[in-house]
């Protein structure tokens, strides 16, 4: 089987409803041979969530802890007209965005086309990189649809753990429409990342909740973004690349 040694979607406690420090999921991710995490608390419009002046002042946390390298991010909320609750002068700061659709968020998305419409226009965004948990019970996504603009906009899309982990008091997720995603992303050609979504240390890198996902025969690890932290590591290189010929453009 696959050995995954990064995380791309991990929560402090700057979230508002996460339990660990920075420092202590360094530490967790040491623990459990992770060697790349990505800090993704969630965007200002959480309840509980962090001021956007966390975003403005994340560039002082060391870029490795406990030799694990540590990627600044954000998993910022889709807002009505697939806006994000962090502007582009917030995001350009950061090494990774990631977005998702969230409740109690400030939204007025009612509905499977709303929700699609929004992931849609989110993904056009410069400085989007990944849509978290796009298989969810309370946010049904067309997910054709959403692949077809991953693969247009050079999106990733998520494979989520937590939405099938065990310690949670409801499952998120629906097993058909996750093994969907593997047979969508040999289609279209978009990558897919294999993610946490870890709320306490001892949660990143635990993946366990996905072997149904990883024992299917659609299952290709070459579709996997973060299979290594070198694979990660050139993304990001190739992201900056674009984004500073971006900035010239405009």
């Amino acid at each position: 089987m696959l050995k995954i040694n990064t995380d791309l979607h991990t929560h402090t406690v700057a979230s508002g409803h996460a339990y660990s420090t920075v420092d202590e999921m360094a530490k967790g991710a040491f623990t459990k041979g992770i060697k790349l995490i990505a800090i993704t608390d969630h965007g200002p419009q959480m309840p509980g969530g962090p001021h956007i002046y966390h975003f403005g002042n994340i560039s002082i946390v060391p870029d490795k802890l406990y030799g694990v390298r540590i990627i600044k991010g954000v998993e910022a909320n889709i807002l009505d007209k697939g806006r994000l609750d962090l502007e582009a002068e917030d995001l350009e700061r950061l090494d990774f965005v990631s977005a998702g659709l969230h409740r109690l968020t400030g939204h007025n998305l009612k509905n499977k086309k709303a929700y699609t419409e929004a992931t849609i226009k989110a993904m056009e965004n410069p400085y989007l990189d990944m849509i978290t948990h796009p298989v969810q019970k309370e946010y049904p996504l067309d997910l054709e649809r959403v692949a077809k603009a991953a693969a247009e906009n050079n999106v990733i899309l998520e494979l989520n753990a937590s939405s099938y982990s065990p310690k949670k008091d409801h499952t998120r997720g629906i097993k058909s429409q996750s093994l969907r995603l593997l047979k969508l992303a040999k289609e279209y050609g978009f990558k897919l990342a294999v993610n946490s979504d870890a709320h306490f240390h001892d949660e990143i890198g635990e993946y366990s909740s996905l072997n149904f996902i990883f024992e299917s025969e659609e299952f290709d690890k070459n579709l996997i973004i973060n299979r290594s932290p070198e694979k990660v590591i050139s993304y990001l290189k190739n992201r900056e690349k674009r984004l500073a010929q971006l900035k010239k453009s405009v």
